[in-house]
C-alpha cells in the first residue's frame, strides 16, 4: 500500500490517541466505552505508524507529501 498519511497528520493522530489514553487511564473505570477508545486509539497509532489510512484511501485522499 502506498502512505497517503502525511508528517503533521501522523503528529496529529499520535497526539489525539494519546490524550485518549490519559483519560482512560486518569479515569480508573472500564467498561464498554473504554474498550471503544482503546480500540480507537490502536487504530489512530497503527495507521501514523504505517503511514496508511484505510479511510483516505477509500475516499481518495492523501495528505502525503508524495506525488
Amino acid at each position: 500500500m502506498d502512505q497517503n498519511v502525511g508528517t503533521f497528520d501522523r503528529l496529529g493522530r499520535v497526539a489525539v490517541a494519546l490524550v485518549i489514553l490519559f483519560f482512560m487511564v486518569r479515569s480508573g473505570k472500564s467498561g464498554f466505552l473504554n474498550a471503544l477508545l482503546l480500540v480507537a486509539s490502536g487504530a489512530l497509532f497503527a495507521s501514523a505508524a504505517s503511514g496508511t489510512c484505510a479511510l483516505y484511501t477509500h475516499l481518495g485522499l492523501s495528505t502525503s507529501e508524495k506525488l
